[in-house]
């Protein structure tokens, strides 16, 4: 059975398969397969327990250095200006990914309720958050994956989430239709990108169909909630700032959500 004869849940696993690309923990184990969730990656997947391989205190990966590569570019004039960030609602189908994402915003200074939903339960529920929160940014994400066997890349029934992530965001768009007042950022691994912009959403994964860090919906979402609302914002550099790139996370151009004001 693998490299280990033994696997329980809550193990930290890699596919022997995949080369050990991507660290999962083992959310659930049927008969000889076992249904994983990233560990750093926003990706569902299964396996047969023989294809895996247990990886001992896995740490997860050095937040800090997301949070530096974020804010080095900022240099605001804090002598006479005083600055009002656009405000986040971050709707996260993860807890632990929605509280990395939590303490990136803070660190940033940035305003943000944080909401932990079921990805099958986010457009039922998205309207009341956003008349109740009214936020400049929307983030909508949790866990996805691109099933190849089932079919197409076009075929929205080949995806664990997709669906739900695009019901989300025609929900979110019957509440504010101008994607000036209210920018979505929506998507996880592997999610069909082309149906997410369609739907409405301002910035989506994946355009490549590959995995995405559980920081990089995020990293866009504070991105343009430091970025001034009257300019608009360099699509092409804001990209490069996620893991990986327009491969991963591709946009309509937008202007930042931020206020800036005279005197302090």
């Amino acid at each position: 059975m693998g490299d280990d004869m033994l696997f329980n849940i809550g193990d930290i696993v890699t596919r022997t398969s995949h080369g050990h690309d991507v660290f999962f923990r083992i959310m659930d184990i049927v008969g000889e397969e076992a249904y994983l969730k990233g560990i750093n990656m926003r990706l569902y997947a299964d396996s047969y327990l023989t294809d895996l391989k247990k990886v001992e205190n896995k740490k997860v990966e050095d937040d800090e250095k997301v949070y530096a590569r974020v804010s080095e570019h900022l240099s605001l004039d804090r002598s006479e200006f005083f600055y009002l960030p656009g405000k986040v609602l971050h709707v996260d189908g993860d807890e632990n990914f929605l509280n990395r994402c939590l303490s990136l915003y803070k660190k940033l200074n940035i305003m943000c309720y944080g909401l932990c939903l079921p990805e099958a339960d986010i457009a039922s529920e998205i309207e009341e958050y956003l008349n109740k929160l009214n936020p400049d940014i929307l983030v909508i994400t949790g866990h996805d994956a691109y099933y190849k066997k089932r079919g197409s890349t076009s075929d929205i029934d080949s995806y664990k989430n997709s669906r739900n992530f695009i019901e989300a965001v025609k929900s979110a768009r019957r509440y504010e239709k101008d994607q000036d007042k209210l920018i979505i950022v929506a998507g996880a691994c592997q999610s069909n990108y082309e149906e997410l912009i369609k739907s409405g959403a301002t910035f989506a994964s994946s355009p490549k169909r590959i995995n995405i860090h559980a920081l990089d919906p995020a990293i866009i979402a504070s991105e343009l909630a430091l970025a001034d609302r009257n300019k608009t914002v360099d699509l092409v550099s804001l990209l490069e700032k996620t893991k990986y790139g327009s491969e991963g996370i591709g946009g309509v151009i937008t202007k930042g959500s931020m206020f800036v004001g005279y005197p302090r």
